[in-house]
């Protein structure tokens, strides 16, 4: 069994060390969190073993063999297990019957996702589809930042379009106007503010917006 020096919630076990899963174990260390890493591969444990606060090679389909290296004992599991979905389901489902109360789990489709979902994954990520869906509305649209949630709302990144320059938030009124909140506001050089309506807002500035994804959308657009 893994002993932990931090307990959980402050500890996690990601389980497959491909792109996804290396990169998620990799950035919670960095952040303090430590980190039970399993794969099956040989050769990915070793590449990682001095990187990652733990490393084990394990079936990770294998419960019994989940269990004695301690994930019952953590509150949250990362599956970033591939393209092998028997593999991910499998995985999932060992760390529901252990017990394990938060469990995130990558799906490479939408139907594989609904499967992990009936199995015991309380989170469901799509990297492939989600980045696809960022770097397009980038390309599109006038945003530098795009994240999309499950309900129809999104936060952008966006340069502050013309109608707001030299003006406080509260003249231009992009809320009654188009429908979204700005958050914040970055000024190169200068803290991230967060928004007010006497926040003036400068031609160059980077406005944080958030609100109906259409909405949104079509904010970053107006220049």
């Amino acid at each position: 069994m893994v002993k932990f020096r931090n307990p959980a919630p402050t500890s996690v076990v990601v389980i497959g060390l491909g792109r996804f899963g290396s990169a998620v174990a990799s950035s919670l260390v960095r952040m303090g969190t430590e980190v039970l890493a399993i794969d099956e591969n040989p050769v990915l444990v070793e590449r990682w073993a001095d990187e990652l606060t733990h490393v084990a090679q394990a079936d990770s389909t294998n419960e019994q063999a989940l269990l004695q290296l301690g994930v019952a004992d953590l509150d949250r599991a990362v599956v970033a297990i591939g393209t092998d979905i028997e593999a991910s389901v499998l995985t999932v489902l060992a760390l529901a019957e252990a017990g394990v109360a938060d469990i995130w789990a990558k799906a490479i489709t939408r139907k594989h996702g609904q499967i992990l979902e009936r199995v015991g994954a309380h989170h469901v990520v799509y990297p492939e589809f989600s980045m696809g869906e960022r770097v397009a509305h980038m390309l599109t649209g006038g945003m530098m930042d795009y994240i999309e949630f499950d309900d129809d709302f999104s936060i952008a990144r966006t340069l502050a379009p013309p109608f707001t320059w030299d003006r406080t938030l509260a003249e231009s009124a992009p809320r009654s106007r188009h429908g979204v909140t700005i958050v914040g506001v970055k000024r190169t050089g200068e803290d991230f503010t967060y928004a007010r309506p006497e926040t003036s807002v400068s031609r160059h500035d980077h406005l944080i917006v958030s609100g109906p994804t259409r909405k949104v959308e079509k904010f970053c657009n107006l220049r």
